[in-house]
């Protein structure tokens, strides 16, 4: 590249007082030439968060603040692009490390492409043992299936991206972040992005350290609401519902079926027809066959050790289930007010 447009970093930040300044220093350690700034859209957070950014700020001139009082995600990314000036608009999390190289990388590939959005490889990794299990069922296709950012794909055309790199002229074009979806913002303004006959484009060159819920009731409070946000987007969007929203619902219906006639059977074992028995018998193994899955993919997984191995086997079903519960849900009664309960009280 021969010219550098500046760039607007932008968070939303909320009860992140354990991972923001080493989201921060790696953002402004990035290797780029161009002008940098970074805002930081702060909610009302209940740890020492913001008393953190505001020590950032007074070190580093670059670091804007503006406050986000409804603390919700797509509200705060709107106004700390409001407040930003630069050319190029870089969504960032409070849980992610940027590489080095992750804004020269990802604004050649956007002027390279001629697309309007770039995005990368959520990198999940952990500072416990919990941490990392999570982590490896984040990389785990058998853990998210689909998405590219999370087990990869060969760079191209993309539904979505992981955080974004965008070229500000967008948001005047096709609108911001919609303020209405708590959840699953992204993959709505990507849409629109599309549909105005731009291009979303996935670069695996693109790897984002990212840290996940560090423990198993955060990471089950995490994936019922993402799963509730997804049918919401199902809902409102023929595009945004794929056959493999369907798998994790009837995993569900399976696994939950299992249980009952693992209950129900022994109690009809005399009086029930030969017919109900087999069915009984055969829904039985439905929870064990699961397990035994989970089990081997987590034994598979990328984790270093047996105990984080087992930690992943773990992790699955505390993803799949709680999603499909959320999905569910909000494919019958809508997503309006659903929180992560991990994150806010």
């Amino acid at each position: 590249m021969t010219e550098f447009p500046g760039v607007s970093y932008v968070m939303p930040v909320l009860n992140e007082s354990a991972y923001l300044k080493e989201a921060v220093t790696s953002i402004l350690a990035q290797e780029y030439a161009g002008e940098k700034e970074l805002v930081l859209a702060l909610g009302p957070s209940h740890d020492s968060t913001n008393e953190v950014a505001k020590q950032l700020s007074a070190a580093d001139s670059r670091i804007i603040l503006v406050d986000n009082p409804l603390g919700r995600t797509p509200i705060g990314l709107n106004l700390a692009i409001r407040a930003s000036t630069l050319p190029i608009v870089i969504r960032v999390d409070a849980h992610s490390e940027l590489p080095s190289h992750y804004t020269q990388r990802g604004i050649e590939t956007l002027f390279r492409v001629h697309a309007h959005d770039v995005g990368g490889l959520m990198d999940a990794k952990g500072r416990t043992p919990i941490q990392r299990g999570i982590a490896a069922a984040y990389h785990s296709k058998f853990g998210f299936g689909g998405p590219a950012y999370h087990s990869g794909a060969p760079e191209g055309p993309s539904e979505s991206a992981y955080l974004g790199i965008f070229r500000r002229e967008v948001f005047e074009e096709v609108g911001y972040y919609n303020e209405e979806l708590w959840r699953a913002q992204d993959w709505e303004l990507c849409l629109r992005i599309r549909q105005a006959g731009h291009t979303v484009w996935f670069d695996p060159e693109l790897k984002v350290g990212y840290y996940p819920r560090d423990s198993f009731k955060s990471l089950i409070s995490q994936s019922m609401a993402s799963g509730t946000w997804r049918a919401e987007i199902a809902r409102r969007f023929p595009e945004g519902k794929t056959f493999r929203h369907d798998v994790p619902p009837v995993l569900l219906m399976g696994v939950t079926t299992g249980l009952v006639a693992a209950v129900v059977e022994p109690l009809t074992r005399e009086s029930a027809p030969t017919g109900l028995r087999v069915v009984l018998n055969v829904a039985k193994t439905i929870p064990a066959i699961y397990a035994s899955i989970a089990l081997v993919a987590g034994l598979s997984s990328n984790a270093k050790g047996l105990k984080d191995k087992l930690l992943a086997a773990c992790a699955f079903p505390a993803i799949h289930l709680p999603w499909a519960a959320g999905y569910i849900k909000g494919r019958f009664c809508g997503a309006a007010g659903t929180v992560d309960k991990g994150r806010v009280k």
